[in-house]
Protein backbone atom coordinates (compact mmCIF):
# COMPACT_ATOMS: atom_id res chain seq x y z
CA UNK A 1 0.00 0.00 0.00
CA UNK A 2 2.39 2.08 0.96
CA UNK A 3 4.94 1.75 -2.31
CA UNK A 4 1.49 1.95 -4.53
CA UNK A 5 1.04 5.51 -2.55
CA UNK A 6 4.97 6.63 -2.81
CA UNK A 7 5.10 5.74 -6.93
CA UNK A 8 1.52 7.87 -7.08
CA UNK A 9 3.41 10.90 -5.46
CA UNK A 10 6.36 10.43 -7.55
CA UNK A 11 4.75 10.78 -10.82
CA UNK A 12 2.33 13.81 -9.57
CA UNK A 13 5.61 15.30 -8.22
CA UNK A 14 7.34 14.92 -11.42
CA UNK A 15 4.45 15.98 -13.57
CA UNK A 16 4.16 18.89 -11.31
CA UNK A 17 7.85 19.94 -11.84
CA UNK A 18 7.79 19.65 -15.37
CA UNK A 19 4.86 21.91 -15.51
CA UNK A 20 7.18 24.26 -13.97
CA UNK A 21 9.41 24.15 -15.92
CA UNK A 22 6.79 24.36 -19.08
CA UNK A 23 5.77 27.57 -17.34
CA UNK A 24 8.96 28.98 -17.05
CA UNK A 25 10.25 28.82 -20.84
CA UNK A 26 7.06 29.86 -22.13
CA UNK A 27 7.43 32.97 -19.17
CA UNK A 28 10.90 33.51 -21.06
CA UNK A 29 8.68 33.33 -24.85
CA UNK A 30 6.33 36.24 -24.00
CA UNK A 31 7.07 39.73 -24.53
CA UNK A 32 7.17 42.84 -22.53
CA UNK A 33 4.05 44.68 -21.88
CA UNK A 34 4.24 47.90 -24.44
CA UNK A 35 4.70 51.28 -22.80
CA UNK A 36 4.24 54.62 -23.88
CA UNK A 37 5.85 56.76 -21.21
CA UNK A 38 5.96 60.49 -22.11
CA UNK A 39 9.00 62.22 -23.25
CA UNK A 40 10.79 64.54 -20.79
CA UNK A 41 11.32 67.71 -22.74
CA UNK A 42 14.47 68.87 -21.13
CA UNK A 43 16.54 70.95 -23.64
CA UNK A 44 19.23 73.50 -22.80
CA UNK A 45 18.62 77.12 -21.69
CA UNK A 46 20.09 80.02 -21.93
CA UNK A 47 19.50 80.68 -18.16
CA UNK A 48 21.54 77.38 -17.75
CA UNK A 49 24.50 78.82 -19.81
CA UNK A 50 26.61 80.12 -16.96
CA UNK A 51 26.36 76.94 -14.90
CA UNK A 52 26.62 74.73 -17.64
CA UNK A 53 30.00 76.18 -18.92
CA UNK A 54 31.94 76.09 -15.63
CA UNK A 55 30.86 73.01 -14.61
CA UNK A 56 32.30 71.80 -18.53
CA UNK A 57 35.58 73.52 -17.35
CA UNK A 58 35.53 71.55 -14.78
CA UNK A 59 34.83 68.06 -16.46
CA UNK A 60 37.52 68.80 -18.75
CA UNK A 61 40.43 68.96 -15.70
CA UNK A 62 38.28 65.85 -13.95
CA UNK A 63 39.05 64.34 -17.65
CA UNK A 64 42.27 64.99 -17.85
CA UNK A 65 43.28 63.87 -14.76
CA UNK A 66 41.08 60.38 -15.57
CA UNK A 67 43.19 59.97 -18.72
CA UNK A 68 46.84 60.32 -17.00
CA UNK A 69 45.60 57.45 -14.52
CA UNK A 70 44.43 55.66 -17.28
CA UNK A 71 47.92 55.32 -18.72
CA UNK A 72 49.33 54.98 -15.68
CA UNK A 73 47.24 51.54 -15.11
CA UNK A 74 48.30 50.38 -18.95
CA UNK A 75 51.72 51.07 -18.20
CA UNK A 76 51.69 48.07 -15.33
CA UNK A 77 54.94 47.72 -13.49
CA UNK A 78 56.70 49.81 -16.34
CA UNK A 79 59.10 49.00 -18.81
CA UNK A 80 61.40 46.59 -17.08
CA UNK A 81 58.83 44.36 -15.52
CA UNK A 82 57.38 44.28 -18.78
CA UNK A 83 60.26 43.21 -20.53
CA UNK A 84 60.81 40.43 -18.16
CA UNK A 85 57.66 39.27 -18.17
CA UNK A 86 57.64 39.01 -21.76
CA UNK A 87 61.38 38.13 -22.64
CA UNK A 88 62.92 36.46 -20.00
CA UNK A 89 59.66 34.44 -18.29
CA UNK A 90 58.25 34.03 -22.12
CA UNK A 91 54.68 34.65 -20.91
CA UNK A 92 51.69 37.02 -22.17
CA UNK A 93 50.87 40.01 -20.50
CA UNK A 94 46.82 40.00 -18.77
CA UNK A 95 45.48 42.60 -21.36
CA UNK A 96 46.92 40.29 -23.99
CA UNK A 97 45.11 36.74 -22.22
CA UNK A 98 41.87 38.37 -21.95
CA UNK A 99 41.83 38.72 -25.71
CA UNK A 100 42.60 35.04 -25.98
CA UNK A 101 39.81 34.76 -23.46
CA UNK A 102 36.77 37.01 -24.41
CA UNK A 103 34.70 37.19 -27.27
CA UNK A 104 35.97 41.13 -27.44
CA UNK A 105 37.63 43.64 -25.99
CA UNK A 106 34.33 45.35 -24.83
CA UNK A 107 34.24 44.24 -21.39
CA UNK A 108 33.38 46.04 -18.24
CA UNK A 109 36.30 46.28 -16.04
CA UNK A 110 36.26 47.26 -11.97
CA UNK A 111 37.90 49.42 -10.26
CA UNK A 112 40.73 50.29 -12.92
CA UNK A 113 42.19 53.00 -10.38
CA UNK A 114 42.10 50.66 -7.44
CA UNK A 115 46.08 50.84 -5.58
CA UNK A 116 47.03 54.56 -7.03
CA UNK A 117 47.82 56.79 -4.53
CA UNK A 118 47.97 54.25 -1.31
CA UNK A 119 50.31 54.85 2.22
CA UNK A 120 52.52 52.13 0.81
CA UNK A 121 53.05 53.51 -2.70
CA UNK A 122 50.99 53.08 -6.21
CA UNK A 123 49.83 49.79 -7.00
CA UNK A 124 48.56 50.00 -10.21
CA UNK A 125 45.31 48.33 -10.59
CA UNK A 126 45.90 46.76 -7.03
CA UNK A 127 48.36 44.45 -9.13
CA UNK A 128 45.02 42.34 -11.04
CA UNK A 129 42.58 43.08 -13.60
CA UNK A 130 39.01 41.92 -12.84
CA UNK A 131 35.75 42.68 -14.78
CA UNK A 132 32.95 40.98 -16.52
CA UNK A 133 33.30 40.14 -19.95
CA UNK A 134 31.25 37.53 -22.19
CA UNK A 135 33.14 34.14 -23.39
CA UNK A 136 31.14 31.89 -25.77
CA UNK A 137 28.50 34.85 -25.22
CA UNK A 138 27.80 34.07 -21.36
CA UNK A 139 28.90 36.95 -18.80
CA UNK A 140 31.73 35.54 -16.71
CA UNK A 141 33.62 37.40 -13.92
CA UNK A 142 37.51 37.24 -14.24
CA UNK A 143 40.34 37.90 -12.01
CA UNK A 144 44.02 38.44 -13.37
CA UNK A 145 47.12 38.52 -11.89
CA UNK A 146 49.32 40.99 -13.41
CA UNK A 147 52.76 39.53 -12.33
CA UNK A 148 54.48 42.72 -14.33
CA UNK A 149 53.24 44.54 -11.21
CA UNK A 150 55.95 44.08 -8.33
CA UNK A 151 56.16 40.14 -9.64
CA UNK A 152 52.76 39.60 -8.81
CA UNK A 153 52.87 40.25 -5.08
CA UNK A 154 49.70 40.56 -3.53
CA UNK A 155 48.89 43.79 -1.06
CA UNK A 156 46.30 44.35 0.76
CA UNK A 157 44.80 46.20 -1.87
CA UNK A 158 44.87 43.10 -4.47
CA UNK A 159 43.09 41.12 -1.76
CA UNK A 160 40.68 43.52 -1.41
CA UNK A 161 39.72 43.50 -5.35
CA UNK A 162 39.71 39.74 -5.52
CA UNK A 163 37.07 39.70 -2.80
CA UNK A 164 34.90 42.75 -4.31
CA UNK A 165 35.13 40.67 -7.86
CA UNK A 166 33.81 37.51 -5.91
CA UNK A 167 30.93 38.95 -4.34
CA UNK A 168 29.73 40.17 -7.53
CA UNK A 169 30.20 36.49 -8.98
CA UNK A 170 27.81 35.89 -5.81
CA UNK A 171 25.43 38.41 -6.22
CA UNK A 172 24.77 38.29 -9.90
CA UNK A 173 25.24 33.89 -10.28
CA UNK A 174 28.21 34.87 -12.34
CA UNK A 175 30.42 32.22 -13.62
CA UNK A 176 34.19 32.76 -12.33
CA UNK A 177 37.38 32.59 -14.23
CA UNK A 178 40.71 33.08 -12.36
CA UNK A 179 44.15 33.72 -14.54
CA UNK A 180 46.34 32.68 -11.90
CA UNK A 181 49.85 34.02 -11.67
CA UNK A 182 50.94 35.07 -8.75
CA UNK A 183 53.85 35.49 -6.20
CA UNK A 184 52.01 35.11 -2.76
CA UNK A 185 51.41 38.02 -0.21
CA UNK A 186 53.59 41.10 0.66
CA UNK A 187 55.11 39.71 3.85
CA UNK A 188 55.82 43.43 5.53
CA UNK A 189 51.91 43.99 5.29
CA UNK A 190 51.39 40.70 6.28
CA UNK A 191 48.87 41.47 9.16
CA UNK A 192 46.59 43.59 6.96
CA UNK A 193 46.57 40.18 4.44
CA UNK A 194 46.10 37.21 6.36
CA UNK A 195 44.60 37.40 10.03
CA UNK A 196 41.01 38.89 9.68
CA UNK A 197 37.23 38.05 8.38
CA UNK A 198 37.45 39.49 4.90
CA UNK A 199 41.14 39.24 4.51
CA UNK A 200 43.40 36.45 2.33
CA UNK A 201 41.05 33.68 3.55
CA UNK A 202 38.02 35.07 2.31
CA UNK A 203 38.93 34.40 -1.08
CA UNK A 204 39.29 30.30 -0.12
CA UNK A 205 35.80 30.50 1.22
CA UNK A 206 33.91 32.08 -1.32
CA UNK A 207 35.30 29.60 -3.42
CA UNK A 208 33.63 26.72 -1.61
CA UNK A 209 30.66 28.87 -1.60
CA UNK A 210 30.37 29.51 -5.16
CA UNK A 211 30.60 26.16 -5.88
CA UNK A 212 27.90 24.79 -3.43
CA UNK A 213 25.64 27.76 -5.16
CA UNK A 214 26.19 26.53 -8.36
CA UNK A 215 28.27 29.44 -9.36
CA UNK A 216 30.80 27.65 -11.80
CA UNK A 217 34.19 28.49 -10.95
CA UNK A 218 37.45 28.02 -13.74
CA UNK A 219 41.10 28.50 -13.30
CA UNK A 220 43.74 28.70 -14.84
CA UNK A 221 47.52 28.58 -14.15
CA UNK A 222 49.99 30.68 -16.29
CA UNK A 223 52.41 31.44 -13.71
CA UNK A 224 53.53 30.95 -9.90
CA UNK A 225 51.01 29.61 -7.82
CA UNK A 226 52.98 30.12 -4.83
CA UNK A 227 51.95 29.61 -0.65
CA UNK A 228 47.96 30.89 -0.21
CA UNK A 229 47.82 31.07 -4.47
CA UNK A 230 47.94 27.33 -4.57
CA UNK A 231 45.06 26.95 -3.63
CA UNK A 232 43.12 28.81 -6.14
CA UNK A 233 43.20 26.20 -8.74
CA UNK A 234 42.74 23.44 -6.13
CA UNK A 235 39.44 24.50 -5.22
CA UNK A 236 38.33 25.59 -8.26
CA UNK A 237 35.67 22.93 -10.36
CA UNK A 238 37.96 22.74 -13.30
CA UNK A 239 41.94 23.76 -13.85
CA UNK A 240 44.35 24.15 -16.42
CA UNK A 241 47.61 24.91 -16.31
CA UNK A 242 50.71 25.76 -19.10
CA UNK A 243 53.94 23.26 -19.11
CA UNK A 244 56.98 25.30 -18.12
CA UNK A 245 55.60 28.90 -17.05
CA UNK A 246 52.65 27.15 -14.68
CA UNK A 247 53.68 26.15 -10.97
CA UNK A 248 51.63 25.42 -7.81
CA UNK A 249 53.39 24.55 -4.54
CA UNK A 250 53.29 25.71 -1.15
CA UNK A 251 57.16 26.38 -0.06
CA UNK A 252 59.26 26.83 -3.80
CA UNK A 253 62.56 25.39 -4.41
CA UNK A 254 64.64 28.23 -2.05
CA UNK A 255 62.21 26.70 0.68
CA UNK A 256 62.74 23.07 -0.19
CA UNK A 257 66.77 23.79 -0.36
CA UNK A 258 66.50 25.53 3.15
CA UNK A 259 64.79 22.77 4.30
CA UNK A 260 66.16 19.70 3.22
CA UNK A 261 69.21 20.23 1.23
CA UNK A 262 68.13 19.06 -1.78
CA UNK A 263 68.17 21.06 -5.13
CA UNK A 264 65.40 20.77 -7.12
CA UNK A 265 63.75 22.76 -10.38
CA UNK A 266 60.68 24.45 -10.34
CA UNK A 267 58.91 22.62 -13.41
CA UNK A 268 60.07 19.05 -11.26
CA UNK A 269 58.78 20.38 -7.98
CA UNK A 270 55.43 21.84 -8.85
CA UNK A 271 55.14 22.06 -12.64
CA UNK A 272 52.68 21.09 -14.95
CA UNK A 273 52.99 17.90 -15.84
CA UNK A 274 53.41 16.78 -12.40
CA UNK A 275 50.11 18.14 -11.57
CA UNK A 276 48.49 16.50 -14.75
CA UNK A 277 49.63 13.17 -14.26
CA UNK A 278 50.93 12.51 -10.63
CA UNK A 279 48.92 14.89 -8.55
CA UNK A 280 45.94 15.32 -10.50
CA UNK A 281 45.58 18.61 -9.11
CA UNK A 282 44.64 20.20 -12.53
CA UNK A 283 42.61 18.55 -14.94
CA UNK A 284 43.81 20.12 -18.62
CA UNK A 285 47.28 20.17 -20.04
CA UNK A 286 48.16 23.02 -21.93
CA UNK A 287 51.62 23.27 -23.99
CA UNK A 288 51.30 27.16 -24.67
CA UNK A 289 49.03 29.61 -22.98
CA UNK A 290 47.02 29.81 -26.03
CA UNK A 291 45.67 26.17 -25.92
CA UNK A 292 44.90 26.82 -22.09
CA UNK A 293 42.50 29.67 -23.05
CA UNK A 294 41.08 27.63 -25.87
CA UNK A 295 40.83 24.60 -23.23
CA UNK A 296 39.22 27.48 -20.84
CA UNK A 297 36.60 28.50 -23.00
CA UNK A 298 35.66 25.02 -24.17
CA UNK A 299 35.17 24.34 -20.60
CA UNK A 300 32.87 27.78 -20.25
CA UNK A 301 30.97 26.42 -23.60
CA UNK A 302 29.66 22.82 -21.47
CA UNK A 303 28.12 25.19 -18.59
CA UNK A 304 24.12 24.35 -18.07
CA UNK A 305 22.92 28.08 -19.46
CA UNK A 306 20.48 28.81 -22.09
CA UNK A 307 20.76 32.44 -23.47
CA UNK A 308 18.29 33.72 -25.87
CA UNK A 309 18.18 33.58 -29.43
CA UNK A 310 20.15 36.23 -31.33
CA UNK A 311 17.84 37.04 -33.67
CA UNK A 312 15.49 38.15 -30.64
CA UNK A 313 18.65 40.02 -29.07
CA UNK A 314 18.70 41.93 -32.34
CA UNK A 315 15.38 42.10 -32.86
CA UNK A 316 15.20 44.05 -29.04
CA UNK A 317 18.64 46.32 -29.77
CA UNK A 318 16.49 47.51 -33.03
CA UNK A 319 13.56 48.13 -31.20
CA UNK A 320 15.59 50.16 -28.57
CA UNK A 321 15.28 54.22 -28.84
CA UNK A 322 18.17 56.23 -28.65
CA UNK A 323 17.82 59.85 -25.80
CA UNK A 324 16.65 62.54 -27.75
CA UNK A 325 19.83 64.23 -26.61
CA UNK A 326 23.13 64.14 -27.02
CA UNK A 327 25.43 62.19 -23.93
CA UNK A 328 28.21 64.53 -24.64
CA UNK A 329 26.27 67.08 -22.85
CA UNK A 330 26.30 65.10 -19.21
CA UNK A 331 30.06 66.52 -19.05
CA UNK A 332 28.04 70.07 -18.54
CA UNK A 333 25.67 68.77 -16.41
CA UNK A 334 28.54 67.46 -14.28
CA UNK A 335 28.41 69.21 -10.94
CA UNK A 336 31.77 71.50 -9.78
CA UNK A 337 30.00 71.30 -6.75
CA UNK A 338 26.53 71.45 -4.94
CA UNK A 339 25.92 75.20 -5.99
CA UNK A 340 26.29 74.51 -9.80
CA UNK A 341 23.60 71.25 -9.60
CA UNK A 342 21.38 71.64 -12.32
CA UNK A 343 17.12 69.74 -12.69
CA UNK A 344 18.56 65.88 -12.27
CA UNK A 345 15.84 65.87 -15.08
CA UNK A 346 18.33 66.64 -17.38
CA UNK A 347 20.38 64.19 -16.49
CA UNK A 348 17.14 61.68 -16.75
CA UNK A 349 16.35 63.12 -19.83
CA UNK A 350 19.60 62.05 -21.43
CA UNK A 351 19.61 58.68 -20.13
CA UNK A 352 16.89 56.88 -20.95
CA UNK A 353 15.46 55.21 -23.67
CA UNK A 354 13.84 58.14 -26.49
CA UNK A 355 14.38 60.34 -22.84
CA UNK A 356 11.17 58.98 -21.73
CA UNK A 357 10.19 58.99 -17.77
CA UNK A 358 6.91 57.80 -16.16
CA UNK A 359 6.88 60.13 -13.22
CA UNK A 360 5.72 58.64 -10.01
CA UNK A 361 4.34 61.67 -7.52
CA UNK A 362 5.55 64.45 -9.12
CA UNK A 363 4.44 66.76 -7.08
CA UNK A 364 5.27 65.69 -3.90
CA UNK A 365 8.35 65.61 -2.19
CA UNK A 366 10.07 67.17 -5.67
CA UNK A 367 13.72 67.26 -4.06
CA UNK A 368 13.98 63.34 -5.16
CA UNK A 369 12.81 62.37 -8.29
CA UNK A 370 11.09 59.02 -9.06
CA UNK A 371 9.96 57.12 -12.07
CA UNK A 372 9.82 54.47 -14.28
CA UNK A 373 12.04 54.35 -18.06
CA UNK A 374 13.77 52.16 -19.89
CA UNK A 375 17.28 51.58 -20.49
CA UNK A 376 18.21 50.09 -23.57
CA UNK A 377 15.11 48.16 -23.57
CA UNK A 378 15.57 47.21 -19.93
CA UNK A 379 12.63 48.46 -17.66
CA UNK A 380 14.27 49.86 -14.59
CA UNK A 381 12.99 52.88 -11.10
CA UNK A 382 15.04 55.34 -11.06
CA UNK A 383 15.48 57.11 -8.10
CA UNK A 384 17.69 60.67 -8.46
CA UNK A 385 18.11 63.27 -5.88
CA UNK A 386 17.27 66.77 -7.11
CA UNK A 387 17.70 68.98 -4.04
CA UNK A 388 17.93 68.22 0.18
CA UNK A 389 16.64 64.44 1.40
CA UNK A 390 13.68 66.56 3.03
CA UNK A 391 10.96 64.52 4.89
CA UNK A 392 8.64 64.45 2.19
CA UNK A 393 10.91 63.10 -0.14
CA UNK A 394 11.97 60.26 1.68
CA UNK A 395 8.31 59.13 2.16
CA UNK A 396 8.15 59.07 -1.41
CA UNK A 397 11.28 57.62 -1.78
CA UNK A 398 10.63 54.69 0.55
CA UNK A 399 7.06 54.28 -0.77
CA UNK A 400 8.84 54.13 -4.25
CA UNK A 401 11.58 51.73 -3.69
CA UNK A 402 8.97 49.37 -2.34
CA UNK A 403 7.07 49.31 -4.88
CA UNK A 404 9.80 48.35 -7.48
CA UNK A 405 10.52 45.68 -4.43
CA UNK A 406 7.02 44.61 -5.21
CA UNK A 407 7.55 44.59 -9.10
CA UNK A 408 11.01 42.78 -9.30
CA UNK A 409 11.91 46.07 -10.97
CA UNK A 410 15.90 46.90 -10.78
CA UNK A 411 16.49 50.47 -9.13
CA UNK A 412 19.02 53.11 -10.35
CA UNK A 413 20.10 55.59 -7.96
CA UNK A 414 21.67 58.87 -8.74
CA UNK A 415 23.14 60.23 -6.19
CA UNK A 416 24.08 63.78 -5.50
CA UNK A 417 23.29 64.44 -2.18
CA UNK A 418 23.42 67.73 0.08
CA UNK A 419 26.95 68.67 1.09
CA UNK A 420 26.28 68.92 4.59
CA UNK A 421 23.16 67.74 7.43
CA UNK A 422 20.58 70.91 8.17
CA UNK A 423 21.32 72.70 11.50
CA UNK A 424 18.89 72.57 14.11
CA UNK A 425 19.32 76.49 15.29
CA UNK A 426 15.47 76.46 17.06
CA UNK A 427 12.83 74.18 18.04
CA UNK A 428 10.55 74.27 15.06
CA UNK A 429 14.02 73.41 13.05
CA UNK A 430 14.61 70.73 15.63
CA UNK A 431 10.90 68.95 14.71
CA UNK A 432 11.59 69.33 11.04
CA UNK A 433 14.98 67.42 11.40
CA UNK A 434 13.44 65.29 13.88
CA UNK A 435 10.56 64.19 11.15
CA UNK A 436 12.84 64.11 8.57
CA UNK A 437 15.61 61.57 10.49
CA UNK A 438 12.56 59.64 11.45
CA UNK A 439 11.23 59.13 7.39
CA UNK A 440 15.08 58.88 6.02
CA UNK A 441 15.63 56.30 8.60
CA UNK A 442 12.46 54.45 6.81
CA UNK A 443 13.97 54.72 3.55
CA UNK A 444 17.19 53.32 4.29
CA UNK A 445 15.38 50.34 5.51
CA UNK A 446 13.27 50.14 2.57
CA UNK A 447 16.37 50.19 0.30
CA UNK A 448 18.15 47.75 2.78
CA UNK A 449 15.26 45.21 2.53
CA UNK A 450 14.88 45.48 -1.50
CA UNK A 451 15.49 42.33 -2.78
CA UNK A 452 15.76 43.54 -6.61
CA UNK A 453 18.95 43.99 -8.04
CA UNK A 454 20.47 48.19 -7.16
CA UNK A 455 22.84 50.00 -9.21
CA UNK A 456 24.27 53.58 -8.12
CA UNK A 457 25.61 56.50 -10.01
CA UNK A 458 27.68 59.46 -7.71
CA UNK A 459 26.98 62.53 -10.21
CA UNK A 460 27.51 64.58 -7.64
CA UNK A 461 28.31 64.57 -3.98
CA UNK A 462 27.93 61.30 -1.55
CA UNK A 463 27.11 62.73 1.60
CA UNK A 464 26.04 61.93 5.16
CA UNK A 465 23.27 59.71 6.00
CA UNK A 466 21.40 61.00 2.49
CA UNK A 467 23.67 59.25 1.06
CA UNK A 468 22.77 55.83 2.37
CA UNK A 469 19.18 56.17 1.82
CA UNK A 470 20.29 56.42 -1.79
CA UNK A 471 21.88 52.84 -1.67
CA UNK A 472 25.39 54.17 -0.96
CA UNK A 473 28.51 51.40 -0.31
CA UNK A 474 27.30 50.38 3.13
CA UNK A 475 23.58 49.41 1.07
CA UNK A 476 25.36 46.49 -1.38
CA UNK A 477 24.43 47.66 -4.60
CA UNK A 478 24.94 45.39 -7.41
CA UNK A 479 27.53 48.08 -9.37
CA UNK A 480 28.41 51.59 -7.54
CA UNK A 481 29.89 53.83 -10.11
CA UNK A 482 31.76 57.65 -9.68
CA UNK A 483 31.64 60.43 -11.99
CA UNK A 484 35.13 61.73 -12.03
CA UNK A 485 33.61 64.81 -10.58
CA UNK A 486 31.82 62.80 -7.67
CA UNK A 487 33.18 64.06 -4.12
CA UNK A 488 32.90 60.81 -1.51
CA UNK A 489 32.99 62.15 2.22
CA UNK A 490 30.90 62.77 5.48
CA UNK A 491 30.65 66.14 4.75
CA UNK A 492 31.43 68.26 1.38
CA UNK A 493 34.80 70.21 1.17
CA UNK A 494 34.04 73.88 2.68
CA UNK A 495 31.51 72.75 4.83
CA UNK A 496 34.07 71.34 7.67
CA UNK A 497 32.22 74.05 10.20
CA UNK A 498 29.15 71.77 10.25
CA UNK A 499 31.66 68.76 12.53
CA UNK A 500 33.16 71.71 14.53
CA UNK A 501 31.51 72.87 17.88
CA UNK A 502 31.68 76.92 17.66
CA UNK A 503 33.80 78.17 20.31
CA UNK A 504 33.45 82.47 20.88
CA UNK A 505 36.72 81.94 22.95
CA UNK A 506 38.97 80.07 20.32
CA UNK A 507 38.02 81.63 17.05
CA UNK A 508 41.42 82.10 15.67
CA UNK A 509 42.31 78.32 16.45
CA UNK A 510 38.45 76.81 15.48
CA UNK A 511 39.44 78.87 11.80
CA UNK A 512 42.65 77.27 11.41
CA UNK A 513 41.21 74.26 12.28
CA UNK A 514 38.50 74.30 9.65
CA UNK A 515 41.15 75.27 6.87
CA UNK A 516 42.79 72.07 8.02
CA UNK A 517 39.81 69.90 7.86
CA UNK A 518 38.83 71.39 4.47
CA UNK A 519 42.13 70.79 3.00
CA UNK A 520 41.63 67.08 3.76
CA UNK A 521 38.23 67.20 2.92
CA UNK A 522 39.61 68.32 -0.07
CA UNK A 523 41.97 65.79 -0.79
CA UNK A 524 39.66 62.89 0.19
CA UNK A 525 36.75 63.37 -0.86
CA UNK A 526 37.88 63.27 -4.89
CA UNK A 527 36.37 60.11 -7.19
CA UNK A 528 40.17 59.17 -7.77
CA UNK A 529 41.38 59.18 -3.93
CA UNK A 530 38.03 57.09 -3.47
CA UNK A 531 38.33 54.59 -6.33
CA UNK A 532 42.18 53.87 -5.28
CA UNK A 533 41.06 52.45 -2.05
CA UNK A 534 38.15 50.68 -3.94
CA UNK A 535 35.01 52.37 -2.42
CA UNK A 536 33.29 51.67 -5.54
CA UNK A 537 33.83 50.03 -8.45
CA UNK A 538 35.10 52.21 -10.66
CA UNK A 539 35.08 56.29 -12.20
CA UNK A 540 33.50 56.06 -15.27
CA UNK A 541 33.47 58.75 -17.87
CA UNK A 542 29.83 60.78 -18.15
CA UNK A 543 29.09 59.68 -21.72
CA UNK A 544 29.77 56.11 -21.03
CA UNK A 545 27.29 56.39 -18.45
CA UNK A 546 23.89 54.75 -20.74
CA UNK A 547 26.59 51.71 -22.20
CA UNK A 548 27.86 51.02 -18.75
CA UNK A 549 24.46 50.85 -17.26
CA UNK A 550 23.35 48.25 -20.34
CA UNK A 551 25.82 46.34 -19.69
CA UNK A 552 25.73 45.78 -15.88
CA UNK A 553 21.71 45.39 -16.90
CA UNK A 554 22.53 42.63 -19.32
CA UNK A 555 25.14 41.52 -16.39
CA UNK A 556 22.45 41.21 -13.94
CA UNK A 557 19.73 39.76 -15.72
CA UNK A 558 21.92 36.78 -16.97
CA UNK A 559 21.28 35.03 -14.13
CA UNK A 560 17.51 33.80 -14.77
CA UNK A 561 19.27 31.84 -18.22
CA UNK A 562 21.22 29.32 -15.80
CA UNK A 563 19.74 25.82 -15.82
CA UNK A 564 19.26 23.83 -12.40
CA UNK A 565 19.88 27.02 -9.80
CA UNK A 566 17.27 25.59 -7.02
CA UNK A 567 18.99 22.62 -5.61
CA UNK A 568 21.82 24.30 -3.24
CA UNK A 569 25.02 21.33 -3.73
CA UNK A 570 28.36 20.82 -1.15
CA UNK A 571 31.37 21.67 -2.30
CA UNK A 572 33.34 19.87 -5.69
CA UNK A 573 36.31 17.76 -3.52
CA UNK A 574 39.40 17.20 -5.13
CA UNK A 575 40.84 13.31 -4.76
Amino acid sequence: MCAVFFSIWRSSHQRWHCSVRSMSSAVRKRRALPSAFPVLDQPLKPIHQHVYEANLRNSSACLKKYTEFSEKVRKGGGENAIARHTQRNRKLLVRDRLRLLLDDEDFLELSPFAGLGLPYGDIPSAGCLTGIGRINGLWCVFIANDATVKGGTAYPITVKKQLRAQEIAIQNRLPCVYLVDSGGAFLPLQSEIFPDKNQGGRTFYNEAIMSAMKIPQVSVVCGSCTAGGAYIPTMAEEAVMVHRIGTIFLGGPPLVKAATGEEVTPEDLGGATLHAEVSGCVDHFAWEEKEAFSYTRNIISTLNFQLPEEEEETKKRKAEEEPLYSSEEFLGLAPKDYNYTMDVKLVVSRLTDGSRFQEFKARYGTTLVTGFAKIHGHLVGIVANNGELSYEAALKGSHFVQLCDQRDIPLLFLQNTAPSAALTLDTKQAEINTNRLKAQGSMMSAVACASVPKITVVIGGCHGADSYALCGRAFEPNFLFLWPNARVSVTAPGHASSLLLPDGEQEEEQKKQEEKLDRKLKEESSAFFSSGRLWDDGVILPQDTRKVLRDSLDIIKQQQYQLSTEKARSAVLRI
